[in-house]
């Protein structure tokens, strides 16, 4: 199949979507191997790009979106959104850094990190679409395991976990895990406005 074929089949597969799609399927369906797909993907961004669009492709790990750009979030907001969505809490920001850099995860491991109950922070998430259910851990009482979404990536501009500032090497574990909460709430603050 040509590129350019491909371009904009990918492109208005993208659009109709409005969720991130598999690159794997669209491989599938276009009848292309990974690294054909990869070049149909990387001249769509390029073209975005070259053109100043409002529109930017996003790549999330194994998957990719098309999203709008940064600039113009506020107002996309305006038009589309009858009121301004809520911002992350203190206590949230905190569950989603330990989540995000611990994961797969129990709520009582959070918990134990965090030294409070954080059930109802952990169901703010789920409602949000930050985190999601993976399985449940092998002991007894089987509790469920949780990690980051496809979201969470995009509403903090990465494009996959490697993405995350590494954790500092202190050597005792309160400390350390005290630096890294601050740390990711500062810097999670600050994108999460944005969201």
């Amino acid at each position: 199949m040509e590129t350019k074929n491909a371009m904009q089949i990918v492109e208005a597969v993208l659009f109709a979507s409005g969720e991130p799609v598999p690159i794997q399927r669209l491989c599938q369906v276009l009848q292309m191997n990974q690294n054909q797909m990869k070049q149909v993907l990387e001249r769509l961004q390029q073209d975005y790009q070259r053109r100043s669009s409002g529109i930017q492709l996003v790549m999330l790990e194994d998957r990719c979106q098309l999203c709008s750009v940064p600039a113009c979030a506020p107002y996309v907001r305006s038009v589309l959104e009858s009121r301004k969505p809520p911002k992350l809490s203190r206590p949230a920001l905190e569950v989603l850094a330990v989540i995000a850099y611990f994961q797969p995860v129990t709520k009582a491991y959070v918990d134990q990190i965090r030294g409070v109950d954080s059930g109802y922070t952990v169901n703010l998430l789920l409602e949000r679409e930050l985190i999601e259910e993976s399985g449940r851990m092998a002991v007894p009482g089987r509790p469920i395991l949780y990690r980051t979404t496809a979201t969470f990536l995009r509403c903090f501009g990465m494009e996959s976990l490697k993405d995350l500032p590494t954790l500092p090497e202190d050597t005792q574990e309160g400390s350390r895990l005290t630096k890294l909460l601050e740390e990711a709430v500062e810097q999670y603050g600050q994108g999460a406005e944005e969201t």
